[in-house]
């Protein structure tokens, strides 16, 4: 029974600590009392109830009697285990072939004589046997015949054609193994005592019968459970509750060892996903998602509870519970009526307002179709060609699409049938693919919406790259290269899930530190290999013979010692190396040190006596994971990283048979420890990762590679330095630190050298630079006359470029070349030339050239293709957000000229300015855009038209370029009016348009103001000013006239109202989640008036938060300007302070509020206190105009009166 136990493997997973093999997930495999409790709870988004609590209470109140009976049978178990092996084997001690003790047994006597193993084992089974309990021996003979009646639920039935075993057939090998299976057994009874629930007894033993029947009796099996069972029952008769569920636990054993073993589930694979298997174990140990099956017998709570199984699987939570969401409630009405199929309501909340707005709105289509995968088939993508197809599908046909084809697909209706709400596939429910074990346990996760990046793209897309330099476990399993402790890079910030498919035989590559030719990786040419001069130090320890002899003896070994100053020196080179330190006073092996002196053990030995140290256990073994713990000793020990899977195997195979102690022997013991190292050699660091290296190399500037660089064999004369013949006297200023420009060698020998070719549309740096016609010496500007008074008159700085500007002749300076007209893109182009039309349509249009994540990429890529043409991409990057931005931020008349000038590379004439402003107030800035770009000749379909400004090659005059350079810019064809111009801005106030034309000139004639471009060498406002007629130009306007609203009104007239007491008192028209919604619906409902609706405002948070921001006499000033339309007076100042530091801001804001006029109640507050009037000084009206300075209603400058 052992052997075959053991050979299949099954009991390998009879652990309570068993995981799925990763790090990030450890799922339960065994079920307890409180988990069975509070699932259904957990799975229906509800609380406990009553039911489910009482088993809860019931558990915890029994937790010290299960515990007690669990100790019980632990300190028996080998008087239980030995009770059923004498009873099914015959002809030895069985319990003799116990490897190790299953309990620590009864204390014997202090004089007691020790026995041997085989004398205890039979003794306890003679002991067993006889019936030695306690409790069997106590009362009469009427007691015990009342408590046997007790132990019929435990009575041994022998099966038909059970036989004992005898032992000398079945072996030592198969004894040993049977009597440590049957040991196993009882702990895990106790085990399922401990939880409450037997749950794990069944995971662990279901599928045991055949191979039990085909290694040794199952008979025999069961009675051996049998002989335990009622063993275990007479220990507890004391204790009715933990006998019941022993008694329960020994029962599941029996049963499942009599159910054949069940088939795996399967899972169907495809042409592009993977098929495989689930054992049944597994399947049995998972927590099982409730199932919701819609049926017509049910009740109405019941359908209504399946209704919100339905929300919480597709919506991921319970939106009709804690968000008041209903979706699809006709859908919903149809399927409690038996209308419609659960399959057809899944199809309908999938297309729904809510899902769309939830799950396809906010993401990228990569994750619409991940998301959409786990809401209605429960699972992750299995591989990238299914990811490709579902992608496709959402891009052509939209949300919709993708919903139809997933819950239509075969496999939607294999899993879940017509009446099923879906669920989560998770572990335990079928087989998962390792391919994407990272992304679906974050798709499985509750915040799997809030997690915009896509996941499984990126992740079948790494699989296709080369493998990464890290761990062949991951990458946390590599510690940080330094010398002190083990750190690792942490578990829970940027944690990747990337994948790294290295197999078993892949091997890992690592950089020599400074060795010579180790040669191919574990080679004898690696392992030998010694390092170099600039390499890691090695320290060796010296040893002199002691004694008279040559080799002297000391109980059979020669006899050595060290000097006392290399010891010492070795000895710290090996705590540095294996420990990270020179060890504290606590930590230091002091008995092995005096050893190593002595030379009783070799340096060897004294290694392995400090790794296996406490101080090395606590660093390096107790608080790390086994494969990182091997990692950092192999660092330590070996000099080296490990190479790969086959390597870590190894030694997590002998950490799990021997120990933390046998991987220190199995790692000292090693070949390679021998031939690297030997018997007198500290470790060292032979090899590391690439990572390391990196992190150790000082950051420095490398010059880059120049490899179409060439060589001059030619040799050039040295420039001789020429002493200035400039007489210096005791009045000039000696520089310091700069050079001076007269006596240059530079200056000199690059005017020497010959200029290269200019293009006439490029200035050289030579032409910059003053010429002289007679010679190429450079003159001094002036020379001393020492004959006479000794004195010199040095040039007045800036006089030969006061002398170049004041004549027609630059004298050499050339003038800057202007902007070409156009940039052409015609096909055939080359990348080149498709770069450079690219960049210079984003520099024209957005004055910058985006980074990437900001440009256009899909306009781009059409534009490589010649999908469009170069007109359309400018119309493209036109329509982004970016240039509309940029357009809002411009007033709305510069706007006009500013896209004319760079869609058009021209100015807009007043007609075009007129429309562009026109159909932005109707229509949307992007309307008038797309407008203006039809005004494009369609010759330039394939042009980027900048600029018009002509290039003058040579050199010219700065007064005929000045005159050049006006002449090509275009002007305006058409004038407009005031009148006209205040009609098309304001077209819909026609009172003020009414009350501005009044006071406006009347059109004039554009031939009477026509002006030719030869006329305009003045601006335009020069000429009117020169002329008596000022036809053109109107009055500036002032503050626009009050605005009244009285009932009734229009809507139209409500929200000019209601936007201009915005614009009044907040400077701004609000977003719409700022807005007074509930205010403004009361003055559309005439519940309150517009001062009401002025209150409100003036009472919100917005205007108090500005207040809140300013100084409090600022405060006072702005309050005052917004809500009387003037600056206060003194008076209201201080009453305002006052209010506000005795009362607060809002009162303060009543005391300006309740200073408004009542005949003011139907009107915007204004600015009106700029104009005279009875009883107002003029003093407030001086502030008040200080105060309104264009648009800074709340914004007072900071040179203000106040």
């Amino acid at each position: 029974m052992g052997r075959n136990l053991t050979q299949s493997g099954l009991l390998s997973f009879m652990t309570v600590t068993a995981s799925s093999g990763s790090p990030r997930v450890s799922p339960q495999l065994y079920d307890t009392l409180p988990l069975s409790s509070v699932r259904q709870a957990e799975q229906q988004d509800r609380f406990p109830d009553g039911g489910e609590l009482d088993t809860l209470i019931t558990f915890f109140r029994s937790g010290n009697d299960r515990l007690d009976a669990a100790r019980l049978l632990a300190s028996n178990a080998e008087s239980i285990v030995a009770r059923a092996a004498n009873r099914i084997f015959v002809g030895g001690t069985p319990l003799s072939f116990l490897e190790a003790p299953l309990s620590s047994g009864e204390v014997s006597s202090k004089d007691a004589t020790p026995l041997a193993a085989d004398q205890v084992a039979f003794q306890d089974s003679v002991r067993t046997f006889t019936g030695t309990e306690s409790s069997a021996s106590k009362g009469n003979f009427l007691s015990r015949l009342l408590q046997g009646n007790d132990d019929g639920d435990v009575r041994i039935v022998l099966p038909t054609g059970f036989t004992a075993i005898s032992v000398a057939k079945y072996g030592p090998g198969n004894m040993r193994k049977s009597v440590r299976d049957l040991g196993w057994f009882l702990r895990y009874v106790g085990y399922a005592l401990v939880a409450g629930d037997p749950s794990i007894l069944a995971v662990n033993t279901r599928g045991l019968r055949d191979l039990l029947e085909k290694g040794c009796s199952l008979l025999a099996t069961n009675v051996a459970l049998q002989e335990m069972r009622a063993a275990s029952a007479a220990l507890l008769r004391d204790r009715p509750e933990a006998r019941r569920l022993t008694i329960e636990c020994f029962d599941v054993l029996l049963k499942e060892l009599a159910v054949p073993t069940p088939s795996t589930r399967q899972k169907l694979g495809s042409s592009v996903r993977q098929g495989l298997q689930l054992p049944a174990i597994y399947a049995l140990a998972s927590e099982t998602a409730q199932r919701f099956e819609m049926r017509s017998g049910l009740s109405g709570a019941e359908k209504a509870e399946i209704i919100r199984a339905a929300y919480r699987q597709v919506f991921e939570r319970d939106i009709a519970k804690g968000y008041s969401q209903t979706p699809c409630e006709v859908e919903a009405s149809q399927l409690v009526q038996g209308k419609l199929s659960m399959r057809e309501f899944i199809r309908a909340l999938g297309k729904s307002k809510e899902y769309r707005t939830q799950f396809y709105g906010r993401f990228v289509n990569s994750r619409v179709v991940e998301l959409a995968y786990r809401h209605f088939l429960g699972r992750g993508i299995s591989s990238l060609e299914e990811f490709r197809k579902a992608f496709s599908i959402v891009s052509n046909q939209g949300l919709n699409g993708l919903v139809d084809v997933l819950i239509n697909g075969a496999e939607y209706a294999q899993t879940f049938g017509e009446e099923t709400v879906p669920y989560l596939r998770d572990l335990g429910e079928e087989a998962q693919e390792s391919a994407g074990w990272g992304s679906n346990r974050r798709l499985f996760r509750f915040s799997a919406p809030f997690e915009s990046a896509p996941q499984y793209v990126t992740l079948y897309a790494a699989y296709r790259q080369p493998l990464g330099d890290q761990h062949v476990y991951g990458g946390g399993n590599d510690p940080i290269g330094n010398q002190y402790g083990a750190i690792f890079p942490s578990a829970t910030a940027s944690v990747s899930t990337r994948p790294a498919p290295f197999g078993y035989d892949t091997r890992r590559l690592l950089v020599s530190n400074g060795l010579t030719q180790p040669g191919q990786m574990d080679s004898p040419q690696f392992r030998s290999s010694r390092p170099r001069r600039l390499g890691p130090t090695v320290v060796r320890l010296q040893q002199i013979a002691t004694g008279g002899n040559s080799i002297p003896r000391r109980a059979g070994q020669p006899s050595i010692r060290g000097t006392e100053s290399s010891t010492q020196a070795v000895i710290k080179a090996v705590y540095v190396q294996v420990l990270g330190n020179t060890g504290y006073a606590t930590e230091r092996v002091e008995s092995a040190e005096n050893r190593l002196e002595n030379g009783d053990i070799n340096l060897r030995e004294f290694i392995r006596l400090v790794a296996r140290s406490s101080p090395f256990r606590r660093r390096y073994w107790e608080g790390l994971y086994i494969t990182k713990a091997i990692e950092v000793m192999h660092r330590r020990l070996l000099g080296r990283p490990t190479f790969g899977r086959w390597e870590i195997d190894a030694l997590f195979d002998t950490a799990a048979r021997q120990g933390f102690y046998g991987l220190v022997d199995a790692l000292i013991n090693s070949p390679e420890f021998s031939e690297c190292f030997g018997d007198d050699t500290v470790p060292y660091e032979r090899f590391i990762t690439p990572k390391d290296l990196t992190s150790r190399r000082a950051p420095t500037w490398k010059e880059q590679l120049n490899l179409e660089a060439q060589i001059e064999f030619n040799l050039r004369t040295r420039p001789e330095i020429k002493s200035g013949s400039s007489f210096k006297t005791t009045g000039d200023i000696t520089p310091r630190n700069l050079q001076s420009k007269a006596n240059s060698s530079i200056d000199n020998w690059v005017r020497s050298a010959p200029l290269p070719k200019s293009d006439s549309r490029e200035s050289s740096i030579a032409l910059t630079k003053p010429e002289s016609t007679t010679t190429n010496q450079k003159q001094p500007s002036w020379t001393a006359k020492v004959s006479f008074k000794g004195s010199a008159s040095p040039e007045v700085p800036g006089a030969r470029l006061s002398r170049a500007l004041d004549s027609q002749d630059v004298a050499g300076f050339a003038s800057k070349i202007g902007i070409s007209s156009w940039i052409e893109l015609r096909p055939p182009f080359t990348e080149d030339e498709l770069k450079y039309a690219v960049e210079e349509t984003y520099r024209q249009l957005l004055d910058f050239i985006p980074f990437e994540g900001e440009r256009l990429t899909s306009a781009e890529s059409k534009l490589r293709n010649l999908d469009i043409n170069l007109a359309e991409f400018i119309e493209a990057v036109a329509m982004s957000d970016t240039f509309q931005q940029r357009l809002s931020r411009i007033a709305p008349l510069k706007v006009a000229p500013a896209a004319s000038l760079a869609l058009l590379g021209r100015t807009a004439s007043p007609s075009e300015v007129a429309e562009f402003l026109k159909t932005r107030a109707e229509e949307g800035q992007r309307q008038a855009i797309s407008n203006l770009m039809k005004r494009r000749n369609p010759a330039d379909c394939n042009r980027l038209l900048q600029i018009k400004l002509s290039s003058f090659s040579g050199r010219t005059p700065f007064s005929n370029l000045k005159k050049m350079r006006g002449e090509q810019i275009l002007a305006p064809t058409e004038l407009t009016t005031g009148s006209q111009l205040e009609a098309l801005v304001f077209p819909s106030k026609e009172s003020s348009r009414s009350k501005f034309d009044s006071t406006t000139s009347q059109p004039f004639s554009k031939q009477a103001f026509a002006v030719s471009i030869q006329e305009r060498q003045q601006p335009g406002l020069a000429n009117a000013l020169q002329t008596k007629d000022a036809s053109g130009f109107s009055r500036r306007g002032g503050i626009s006239s009050s605005i009244q609203l009285k009932a009734p009104f229009t809507e139209e007239e409500l929200q000019i109202a209601v936007s201009e007491t915005y614009r009044q008192l907040l400077n701004r028209i609000p977003l719409d989640n700022e807005r007074l919604d509930t205010a403004e619906s009361q003055l559309r409902n005439m519940d309150i008036d517009l001062s009401g609706f002025v209150k409100s405002i003036a009472m919100g948070d917005a205007f108090q938060n500005r207040l809140f921001s300013m100084s409090p006499l600022r405060a006072a000033a702005a309050a005052g300007l917004a809500l009387l339309g003037r600056a206060s007076t003194p008076a209201e100042v201080s009453e305002f302070l006052i209010t506000r530091a005795r009362d607060g801001q809002q009162q303060a804001t009543l005391y300006f509020l309740n200073k408004r006029k009542e005949e003011d109640a139907d009107e915007v507050p204004q600015i009106n206190g700029m104009n005279t009037s009875p009883g107002q000084d003029q003093a407030t009206v001086i502030r008040t105009s200080m105060l309104y300075r264009g648009n800074a209603g709340l914004n007072p400058p900071m040179d203000s009166p106040l």
